[in-house]
């Protein structure tokens, strides 16, 4: 008997995603992208936690693979290593095509800024890689391979943060972003916090004064 034939089909299928408006004119375009096992609702709540976060518009956009946790939760999942340059191709693809739906509800364009924690810090990086951003924020996450790896790649000055007891985003890790981004010529902002593998009340104090930053000179 022959082994089975892989094969895959494009399909159609819906993402979700939270905004959430200023009660004035936002200040810019905040997109986030949330870790592995949390969701839409988790995200948007550490993007509120920022200071001045409330002058901004936020979107809180949750992973095309959702499942339950193990206590029922709906949480959601970026991609896996399996046919992974597929996923890759639809979450850009998702990405824009959120984008595209918030200027169009939202009269703001600029500046725009993309935030991600953990496995949605992937997503950040390849968001800003694919769409002209003015800021990029990535909490406790590796520069992915895909990114690294592009010719001619642009991005805006990155602040990234560690808890300095983080197991997973390790010390050896974040130096070899450091590294990776010093020779693909991106200016970096670094953020040692003291705490885990989560947000951090030093982080958020130095993600707002990065807004600050990004604000002002866009």
């Amino acid at each position: 008997m022959t082994p089975p034939a892989a094969r895959t089909v494009e399909t159609t299928t819906h993402g979700r995603f939270l905004v959430s408006s200023p009660d004035s004119r936002p200040a810019g375009l905040l997109v986030g992208f949330h870790g592995y096992a949390e969701n839409a609702e988790i995200h948007l709540e550490a993007l509120r936690s920022i200071p001045g976060a409330e002058r901004w518009l936020l979107v809180a956009v949750q992973a095309l693979h959702p499942f339950y946790a193990r206590d029922q939760r709906i949480v959601a999942n970026w991609m896996t290593s399996q046919d992974r340059e597929l996923a890759l191709t639809d979450n850009i693809a998702y990405v824009h095509r959120v984008l595209d739906l918030v200027r169009g509800d939202h009269p703001v364009t600029t500046p725009l800024v993309f935030v991600g924690f953990s496995q949605g810090g992937a997503m950040a990086y390849r968001a800003a890689a694919s769409v002209p951003a003015d800021g990029l924020i990535i909490l406790a996450a590796d520069v992915p391979p895909d990114v690294a790896g592009q010719p001619a790649l642009r991005l805006p000055t990155v602040l990234i943060g560690r808890g300095r007891a983080d197991q997973w985003y390790t010390a050896e890790k974040h130096h070899a972003d450091l590294a990776t981004l010093d020779h693909l010529g991106v200016q970096v902002e670094n953020c040692l916090f003291e705490g885990g593998h989560e947000w951090g009340d030093d982080f958020r104090a130095a993600v707002a004064r990065y807004l600050t930053r990004v604000h002002t000179s866009a």
